[in-house]
């Protein structure tokens, strides 16, 4: 097994429990709502066979890095954990509440790391080389998620969060609809043809302000 091979398994583990943990934010803010949906199906746990979409755990992320030569950016998500709104004690906000809970899992994760690698003492990395590399992808990983999942296009996050905001008007619900049905392919397009080349420039600098490392 090359070292090629080692670097992309070991990449592939990491976006795949940042996926769970996500969508466990997601699950245990509902539940903390009054919502106990997540709960009574099983997701609150971290077993990823619980989790796991075939195409947005595995055949998505792994087109992406063929496509890249292995350079990333890689993006994915897990089986949404399932939700019943109607069940929030908070009916204004919960929704929100909840579709931001995922990426800000994300960005706690990068922070708990990052910070980690910018401030522990170098000697320590210098014992354990391999540890700087894991703990620069949690955090590279982390913030692309975060940011990916901040895109006002469904099924991401971002989209409940731009459709809580703007007024509930008919032309507005005619976008919803729309987006709706067509986010998904909007998304994949997208991420093929360059649509989201710009992210990465947002995504490399939050990740110098966390970690120093340019």
């Amino acid at each position: 097994m090359t070292i090629i091979s080692i670097v992309t398994i070991f990449y592939f583990i990491i976006l795949l429990f940042s996926v769970i943990i996500h969508e466990l934010s997601h699950g245990y803010v509902a539940y903390s709502l009054g919502d106990p949906t997540a709960k009574y199906s099983g997701r609150l746990t971290l077993n990823p066979l619980k989790h796991l979409d075939v195409f947005g755990s595995i055949i998505l992320p792994g087109l992406l890095l063929l496509a890249s030569g292995g350079q990333g950016p890689i993006f994915g998500w897990a089986k949404p954990v399932p939700v019943n709104p109607y069940n929030f004690k908070d009916q204004k906000w919960g929704d929100v509440k909840v579709a931001f809970s995922g990426p800000a899992s994300n960005i706690a994760l990068a922070l708990v790391f990052g910070l980690f690698l910018r401030f522990m003492p170098s000697d320590i990395f210098a014992a354990a080389p391999g540890m700087s590399m894991m703990f620069y992808y949690v955090v590279q990983i982390n913030i692309m998620l975060a940011v990916f999942n901040l895109l006002p296009i469904p099924p991401l996050d971002g989209s409940w969060i731009l459709f809580k905001i703007l007024p509930n008007t008919k032309n507005i619900e005619k976008i919803k609809i729309f987006f709706q049905q067509y986010g998904l392919m909007i998304l994949i397009f997208l991420l093929f043809f360059g649509g989201l080349s710009g992210l990465g420039s947002i995504i490399n600098y939050i990740i110098y302000l966390i970690t120093g490392i340019n």
